[in-house]
């Protein structure tokens, strides 16, 4: 199984975006290290005091100066806040400062009406699924060059390295967004620490409407990532301990507490006690929003989940309490799964 690693840039008690950044760049070093596939970093805006990820595209910046070989990508620049050829613009500026490893991960997502509306986006569109696959067509075609010479964008040039052209993936939680990745012929990545309920529909409807894509960067066959909430320590126990966090923090979302981090005490006190260890086998109906383990454990329940989906890359998101567990679950997993380092 091959892993990657999708970060929010937390920033940490009493820090600043300063420490947040900082520690990116730390866990990006590591995974790179231990042999994760990809580094992605995502997209927030509104709440830059908890998260400091608002701008993916500067960050890939300063993660290529600071790593040499990981893959490095958008996990996602939101779509409906931009225009398609500026997106494409940034994607290939990046691909010449990290020639043939930059992934342009694309999605959309809503913030805040006052989030939204200083980014000047438009919350109501007539056909928002149309929109995106158009908003997605327009990127890839930017990026490879595909506008044919009759259209008003084929004199249209973008920065690129001559390497290899950045590689789209349309992401998303939900089955409308994979029959769009679908229709397209695109890699699709599923975002089950969001609604892990519409995992297995969303990648049946993702074959279903799957055609091989006539845009570069597409693929001949499905190929698809599923990103998953994960914390793992040395045993189920101090694992359960750690996702006391991430459950305390879904809580608070249904709340709606959004973009906050509780510490583990303030969690188990929030939940009433330290959650169970996730079971080593999980229910075929089951699949929770985070899951937990010793890297044995764990093993084992990212080839139950990548298997139901068909899929042989996991992306590991997590709301942990501090930095250093977060890098120490990402060096146990990567002994439990068993990744090369580089």
């Amino acid at each position: 199984m091959n892993l990657s690693v999708v970060d929010l840039s937390p920033v940490p008690d009493d820090g600043t975006a300063i420490d947040a950044y900082a520690n990116t760049v730390d866990a990006a070093q590591q995974a790179e290290r231990l042999g994760y596939s990809r580094f992605w970093v995502a997209e927030h805006h509104g709440m830059a005091e908890t998260l400091a990820g608002t701008t993916p595209e500067v960050l890939l910046g300063h993660l290529a100066a600071e790593t040499d070989s990981i893959r490095l990508g958008s996990g996602a620049v939101l779509l409906n806040h931009y225009s398609p050829f500026k997106v494409a613009e940034l994607f290939g500026t990046l691909d010449g400062l990290a020639p043939g490893r930059i992934d342009a991960g694309l999605g959309r997502a809503n913030g805040s009406p006052a989030a939204d509306r200083a980014l000047g986006t438009d919350r109501y569109v007539q056909n928002p699924d149309e929109d995106h696959a158009e908003k997605i067509e327009a990127v890839v075609s930017h990026l490879y060059d595909e506008y044919p010479p009759e259209h008003a964008y084929s004199d249209l040039e973008i920065p690129r390295s001559g390497d290899e052209t950045p590689i789209p993936w349309t992401l998303g939680s939900s089955p409308s967004s994979a029959a769009v990745a679908g229709e397209l012929g695109l890699r699709y990545c599923f975002a089950a620490f969001i609604r892990p309920q519409f995992a297995e529909y969303a990648f049946e409807d993702y074959r279903e409407a799957f055609e091989p894509s006539a845009l570069g960067g597409g693929v001949d066959e499905p190929e698809g990532m599923i990103a998953v909430n994960v914390v793992c320590a040395e045993t189920d126990e101090e694992a359960a301990r750690l996702r006391a966090v991430a459950e305390a923090s879904y809580k608070r979302m249904e709340r709606g507490v959004v973009g906050t981090t509780p510490s583990v005490e303030e969690a188990i006190d929030e939940l009433g006690s330290v959650p169970e260890p996730t079971p080593a086998t999980l229910d075929d109906d089951e699949w929770p929003r985070a899951i937990s383990g010793s890297p044995e454990t764990l093993a084992s329940l990212l080839d139950q989940l990548a298997d139901r989906v068909d899929v042989d890359e996991v992306m590991i998101q997590h709301v942990v309490g501090n930095h250093e567990d977060a890098l120490r679950s990402h060096e146990l997993l990567a002994d439990g799964v068993g990744l090369t380092p580089r």
